[in-house]
């Protein structure tokens, strides 16, 4: 939105005589948690009524973080700490969870140096940083692909934070199961015991995932059996590791198996337990098997099938129809579509050539609060352009660049190349837009003909996996 419609919107709101409750507030914010403007403008409008609580001011700040308008988070923090009179209040609204916000802000922006800076502001607003707050710390910075700099940190703060189990598994799950890198995974893991720094089941289950997800099966059992032979019991994310491990491997029988065998030893298998062997299922072509496990959890069990539940059944679904009967079932166990889902399902829609239902669900998307953020417009984009819709898909890079995304370089030079042949081809067309008649009586002289030409992209597009693109940075669901 721009500043007119700020302004605008601000009118509206002024006229509405509509009270603004702290819970309006937050589902006002949710829904409009990828259009900053509009939710700042609401933000200071309901906030004229009466002073937010920490709970709403986190979620505007948030939303700023997410869009990278840190100055404008810090003058809300600012706010926070001051009484409604303007005057410096004991009753301050900042807490340590409203800097641990700000630090996943500018570690999900790769910027480091903010996200240490703040954690050293601590002292600022009269907190201690203890313990759990640098694990707080070091997570976040692991959870947007900054390991190597938390694990720097682990290793230059040990005096003041001494090393313990907890410190480590989080480096260790970041290379394990952040990165996915097993050498590194296994370096860490050779810190741990050469400092003698205990390893304990968290330890094992990111060892066993890491080694699990790069498909190596036996180096998973080798690690189970030693944790066994050292008497460090499995625990429920150890088993669940396994599980995956055994079905991607293509062993689901003994996959389905050792599920009951957490039962036997008295592990209720959690909805992560289920969502794993559901996947491997859905993988392996066996879809039958698979709704019968996701009855079982729900009927037996007990449980409510989260977004992961569903993801694995929609990518192998093959028709609109059933796109939209799993949409419907979804709904109806309360169950909503996130951002995710429905770029997977406009990606999907673009390889099969069906954009009247990638503008159905696009609509959708908007009219739910899921979005669209930077990601959408991306994937819509890139499947509009190798539909050849070329003028649609300039149409959303324009939607995007003035909603404040930055596009990939890849969709800039995809659109400008366009752009610059459209320029082009434009100088052949007449002053009233007609294009000069050719006499095709003569024969034709410096003429070329135009072939339009597949991209790589283009060739590859109805055989890639319906995922998220590879170009898309991730973190834009904070």
């Amino acid at each position: 939105m721009h500043g007119s419609g700020s302004v605008e919107l601000k009118k509206k709101l002024e006229q509405s005589g509509v009270a603004a409750s702290p819970e309006l507030v937050v589902e006002i914010l949710s829904r409009f948690r990828n259009d900053w403007e509009s939710a700042f403008t609401f933000f200071l409008w309901a906030g004229k009524q009466q002073r937010h609580s920490a709970r709403e001011y986190h979620s505007m700040i948030s939303i700023l973080g997410k869009m990278r308008k840190f100055d404008t988070a810090w003058a809300l923090i600012d706010e926070m700490r001051t009484c409604a009179s303007g005057s410096d209040c004991s009753s301050s609204l900042v807490t340590p969870q409203t800097l641990l916000l700000m630090i996943r802000k500018y570690s999900c922006a790769h910027d480091v140096g903010k996200a240490i800076h703040t954690f050293y502001a601590y002292k600022r607003f009269a907190f201690e940083a203890g313990m759990d707050d640098f694990h707080g710390l070091l997570s976040a910075l692991c959870r947007y692909k900054n390991v190597p700099e938390a694990e720097h940190l682990l290793f230059c703060n040990s005096h003041v934070f001494p090393f313990n189990t907890k410190s480590f598994n989080i480096i260790l799950s970041g290379w394990a199961n952040i990165i996915g890198s097993p050498r590194n995974a296994e370096r860490i893991w050779a810190e741990m015991t050469n400092r003698g720094v205990p390893h304990d089941a968290i330890s094992y289950s990111c060892l066993i995932s890491c080694h699990s997800k790069s498909s190596n099966l036996t180096k998973v059992l080798t690690i189970f059996r030693r944790m066994k032979k050292l008497n460090v019991e499995p625990d429920t994310k150890v088993y669940n590791a396994l599980i995956y491990a055994l079905g991607k491997a293509g062993h689901l029988n003994e996959a389905t198996n050792l599920m009951k065998t957490m039962q036997e030893k008295g592990l209720a298998p959690t909805i992560v337990t289920y969502n794993s062997l559901i996947k491997t299922l859905c993988k392996a072509g066996e879809i039958d098997q698979a709704k019968h496990i996701l009855h079982q959890m729900m009927e037996q069990r007990g449980l409510v099938p989260t977004i992961q539940t569903y993801h694995p059944f929609f990518r192998v679904v093959t028709t609109g129809d059933q796109v939209f009967e799993l949409l419907e079932k979804m709904r109806s166990t309360g169950c909503s579509p996130n951002t995710d889902t429905y770029i997977m399902l406009i990606r999907k829609f673009c390889r099969w050539r069906q954009l009247d239902n990638v503008f159905k669900l696009w609509s959708e998307m908007s009219e739910n609060g899921a979005g669209p953020d930077r990601s959408s417009y991306i994937v819509l984009i890139h499947g509009l352009f190798l539909n050849r819709k070329l003028e649609e898909a300039h149409k959303y890079y324009t939607e995007m660049i003035d909603k404040h995304y930055l596009p990939e370089p890849r969709t800039e030079e995809m659109l400008q190349a366009w752009f610059s042949d459209k320029q082009h081809t434009s100088k052949f067309q007449t002053t009233d837009g007609e294009v000069d008649p050719v006499d095709c009586t003569q024969p034709a002289t410096n003429t070329k003909l135009v072939i339009y030409k597949k991209s790589p992209q283009e060739k590859d597009f109805r055989q890639q996996p319906e995922t998220m693109y590879s170009i898309i940075i991730p973190g834009n669901d904070v």
